[in-house]
C-alpha cells in the first residue's frame, strides 16, 4: 500500500512537472494551488515577536506550529510519503539527536532534555514542514510570494524605525503579550539600525537579504525586466536597513552570482568555471597572505569600522582553541573559553555549532547544508522554469554560508533558514531534462516521420499499419 502511494505521488508529480511545460500552463495552474496553512503560520509566526511562557518553557508562534507539525511530519517522511529518504533528511536527525547527547552531557538530563527539546523542534520541526509541505513548482512559487509580501509590509515599519529610532513593530504586539526586548543599538550613518520582529539588527538584515535572489529568480521568472529588478530593489533596500556588514555582504555576494548567472547565461559550463576562479583565489589568498579564506573573509567582510574584523578575528581563534579543547561532545550552551573583556556571543554560525556539539556536530549540520546543495545542484530540471527555481534557491544557500561565517542565526532566524533548506529538496525528485541526443535514434527518426496532425484515430490507425507494412520506413 505505501509502495503505491509513493508511485502515485511520484507519478503526480511528474505530471504536474510536464503540465508546466505548456504555454501558459504553469501561470492558471499557480493561481488555483495554495500554500499549506501550516507554511503560512509559520512565516508569520517568525514575525510576531510575542513571548509566551508556560513555567519555564519560553515558546513564541512559529515554536507553537513546529511543536504542532513535527510528529505528523516525521511519519509523512517515514512513510515516504514525500519521496524517498535522502542524505539530508538522515543528516539532520542525527545532528539533533547528536545535540541532544552533547546538552545532557554539558548540562545534566534534566536541563539537558529541556534544550534538547526546543532545538529538536527548532532543527527537526523546521526542516520536515519545509520537506513535507513545499513540493512543487507551483508551493515553492507562492512560499516565496509570501516572503516578499512579508518584507513588503516591513518595509514601512523599517522606515519609521531607521528614521526616528522608534519600534513600531514591538511597540504595536506589545499591547497584546509581552514581546522580546529592544535591543538598543549605536547609530550608523546617523540612522537608527532596524531591529523590527527579530531580536537584532543582524537577524533583520539576514531575514530580508536572504530572499533576494529568491524574488528575482522565482518571482521575475518571465516578468518585465523593470518589474522583476522593482522588487528585487525592495527586498535589497529593506534589508540594507539593518545596517549590519555580514548580510550586506550576503546581500552583495548574491547580487555577484545574479549578475554572473545573467551576462553568463549561454555557457553551459558557468558555474565550473565560478568554482575554478574560486579556488585559484582561494591559493592566491593563501600564496599572499597566509591566511586560509575563511579567516580573510571573516577579517576583511565587515564594512563599517575595524573593530567588527578584530572582534571576529578574536571570536575564531578563542573559538576554535575551544574546539580543540573539547572536540567531541563540545560544551554545549556553556559560554566559551575567552578573554573575560569579551562578550559570550558567538558571531559565527558555523563555528558554533563546533564549539556546543564538537566536530560530530559541526560535520552533521555542514553535511545537510551540503549534500541539500548538492542534490539541487547536480540536478537538471525538466524545463527553464525549473532551472531558474533551482538556480534562486542555490544562490540563496550561497548567500546563507557567507553571512553565516560572520553572523549566528538564533530563534527564528535558525528555523527559517533550515525550512528555506528543505523546502527546496522538491528540486531532487523532479525529473532530469530529456537528453537531446536520445531524440535522434531511428525509432525517433521514424515517428518524427508519420503524420502527426491526422484528422482522427481510424486515419492515424491506417498510417500506423501501411508504414508497418513496409517494413517501418516511410518511402
Amino acid at each position: 500500500m505505501l509502495d503505491k502511494r509513493a508511485r502515485t505521488g511520484s507519478s503526480d508529480r511528474r505530471q504536474s512537472v510536464s503540465r508546466s511545460d505548456e504555454p501558459g500552463a504553469s501561470e492558471t495552474h499557480s493561481r488555483t494551488v495554495q500554500l499549506s496553512g501550516l507554511v503560512v503560520w509559520f512565516l508569520i509566526g517568525l514575525v510576531i515577536p510575542w513571548v509566551i511562557y508556560i513555567g519555564s518553557l519560553r515558546l513564541s508562534v512559529y515554536r507553537i506550529v513546529l511543536v504542532a507539525t513535527i510528529i505528523p511530519c516525521f511519519i509523512r517522511l517515514a512513510r515516504r510519503e514525500v519521496g524517498r529518504i535522502r542524505l539530508p533528511d538522515i543528516a539532520i536527525i542525527l545532528y539533533s539527536l547528536w545535540g541532544t547527547i552533547c546538552l545532557v552531557v554539558a548540562h545534566g538530563l534534566a536541563a539537558g532534555m529541556q534544550s534538547a527539546g526546543i532545538l529538536f523542534v527548532e532543527t527537526t520541526g523546521a526542516y520536515l514542514l519545509g520537506r513535507c509541505y513545499i513540493r512543487s513548482a507551483e508551493d515553492f512559487e507562492k512560499l516565496v510570494a509570501l516572503l516578499f509580501k512579508i518584507v513588503v509590509v516591513l518595509l514601512p515599519f523599517a522606515l519609521v524605525e531607521t528614521a526616528t529610532g522608534q519600534k513600531p513593530v514591538t511597540m504595536l504586539f506589545g499591547i497584546f503579550l509581552p514581546t522580546i526586548e529592544i535591543n538598543p543599538m549605536e547609530p550608523r550613518w546617523g540612522l537608527t539600525r532596524v531591529q523590527g520582529p527579530y531580536e537584532h539588527p543582524i537577524l533583520f538584515g539576514v531575514c530580508c537579504g536572504s530572499i533576494l535572489a529568491l524574488t528575482h529568480m522565482v518571482l521575475g521568472y518571465r516578468q518585465a525586466l523593470v518589474r522583476r529588478w522593482s522588487k528585487s530593489v525592495i527586498v535589497a533596500g529593506t534589508a540594507f536597513l539593518a545596517l549590519s556588514s555580514g548580510p550586506l555582504t550576503a546581500l552583495v555576494g548574491q547580487c555577484l552570482l545574479l549578475c554572473w548567472n545573467r551576462i553568463l547565461i549561454g555557457i553551459e559550463a558557468r558555474w565550473k568555471i565560478l568554482w575554478g576562479i574560486v579556488i585559484l583565489i582561494n591559493i592566491a589568498i593563501y600564496l599572499y597572505s597566509g591566511e586560509s579564506i575563511a579567516r580573510f573573509f571573516i577579517s576583511h567582510a565587515p564594512l563599517f569600522d575595524a573593530w567588527s574584523a578584530y572582534y571576529r578575528l578574536l571570536i575564531w581563534n578563542y573559538g576554535t582553541e575551544t574546539v580543540l579543547n573539547h572536540p567531541i561532545f563540545g560544551i554545549g550552551y556553556h559560554e566559551y573559553e575567552r578573554p573575560s573583556w569579551m562578550p559570550p556571543s558567538v558571531d559565527m554560525f558555523w563555528l558554533n555549532h563546533a564549539i556546543m556539539f564538537g566536530f560530530p556536530g559541526a560535520l552533521l549540520i555542514g553535511l545537510t547544508f551540503v549534500s541539500s546543495a548538492a542534490l539541487i545542484g547536480m540536478k537538471s530540471g525538466p524545463d527553464n522554469r525549473v532551472d531558474e527555481f533551482r538556480t534562486g534557491y542555490l544562490l540563496s544557500m550561497a548567500g546563507f554560508f557567507m553571512v553565516g561565517w560572520t553572523v549566528h542565526f538564533w530563534n527564528g532566524t535558525y528555523s527559517f533558514f533550515i525550512f528555506l533548506l528543505a523546502s527546496g529538496l522538491w528540486l531532487a525528485e523532479v525529473p532530469d531534462k530529456p537528453n537531446s541526443r536520445k531524440e535522434t535514434g531511428p525509432a525517433t527518426r521514424r515517428r518524427t516521420a508519420m503524420p502527426n496532425s491526422l484528422g482522427d484515430g481510424e486515419a492515424s490507425s491506417r498510417t500506423i499499419r501501411r508504414v508497418s507494412q513496409q517494413g517501418g520506413h516511410c518511402r
